[in-house]
């Protein structure tokens, strides 16, 4: 896998997750919606340490600011 997000997405990320996980605990959401949201925390939280995210992938994002410099320097 190679790492395909920059640091200002993986901080976004774990900023949203923090913020999810609040409001979860502090009982604001809950129910169904409450464990969604917490499943996607969790996701974001492990695409920040992996700096990997799956969709960027299919999608063709690529945010890392390492591999772009490589790819124009194989241009």
């Amino acid at each position: 896998m190679k790492k395909n997000m920059g640091t200002a997405d993986r901080i976004i990320r774990l900023i949203i997750a923090a913020a999810i996980a609040i409001l979860f605990f502090t009982e604001i959401i809950t129910g169904t919606l409450g464990i969604i949201l917490l499943v996607l925390a969790g996701v974001f939280v492990l695409t920040s340490f992996i700096s990997f995210c799956p969709l960027y992938r299919i999608f063709g994002f690529n945010t890392c600011p390492v591999n772009n410099r490589n790819k124009a320097a194989a241009n």
